[in-house]
């Protein structure tokens, strides 16, 4: 594989697409994994350097919401942890064990949700009645998407915002906010790992970073100015082709095989 100047170029401007769609809705990797892969680079390398891409933007998004005075509560001490052990938990086991029926299991999920927002108009308008106490809410969903995240990964942003809104009774914007730094948290975790394997391209990756910062960082501000109105048909948007993706993928290796 031979990077071009103009194949750099193009990664930079999917990874600032993929940056502004992340932070609003997640599945910003829906994006950018099909285009490292159109470039020539292994799958599992791939997968690595995306996550290693992703890490920034999710960062650059956190960071902003921060210093707009979100993301300051102690309460979010707990889930972050559990969601790093869940992470490190499914990024451990994805190496050692037969998770092939995810990429059946997942699709299934990613359209559920989708039909869940649709269905509910109202969804996250308002807060309602928590269903789990912060604390429960810390030891199992956070965990559970952690290591969904770890040993798989695409809609991990939408999951933890979706789980926020139906089991916390938080707004959507809300749990949208606070599924930034629970995605960081876990993304951390899986490019360490990755990292320490010599998995990750760093050149293709700083390319995307600097991607990843400028739509991350556009997407934080047009989140908070207003931008809430785009979050629910780019959930919906963003978990049926993430869904469609994975389907086809599966098809293929059937056909293959």
């Amino acid at each position: 594989m031979e990077l071009t100047l103009t194949l750099l170029l193009v990664l930079f401007a999917v990874a600032m697409l993929a940056g502004w769609v992340d932070t609003l809705a997640g599945g910003g990797g829906l994006l950018t994994l099909p285009a490292l892969l159109l470039t020539g680079v292994p799958p599992v390398t791939a997968l690595a350097t995306n996550k290693s891409q992703a890490v920034i933007g999710t960062l650059t998004a956190t960071a902003t919401l921060f210093a707009k005075g979100h993301l300051r509560e102690r309460s979010l001490i707990l889930p972050v942890a559990t969601a790093a052990l869940g992470a490190a938990l499914g990024t451990w086991l994805i190496q050692r064990v037969d998770t092939s029926w995810l990429s059946w299991a997942i699709p299934v999920l990613l359209l559920a949700v989708a039909v869940y927002v649709w269905l509910t108009p109202h969804m996250g308008k308002s807060d309602s009645h928590p269903r789990l106490s912060e604390k429960q809410w810390a030891c199992t969903c956070a965990p559970a998407v952690g290591f969904y995240d770890g040993a798989f990964g695409p809609g991990t942003g939408t999951f933890f915002a979706a789980a926020g809104v139906a089991f916390r009774g938080q707004t959507l914007l809300t749990a949208t906010i606070r599924a930034k730094l629970f995605n960081l948290t876990t993304n951390v975790v899986s490019v360490a790992l990755f990292a320490a394997a010599g998995k990750v391209v760093w050149t293709i990756a700083a390319t995307m970073m600097a991607g990843q910062v400028i739509g991350a960082f556009i997407g934080s501000h047009t989140m908070l100015a207003g931008g809430t109105r785009l979050i629910r048909p780019l959930v919906i948007t963003m978990c049926v082709l993430m869904s469609l993706s994975q389907i086809a993928q599966r098809l293929d290796l059937l056909n293959l095989n």
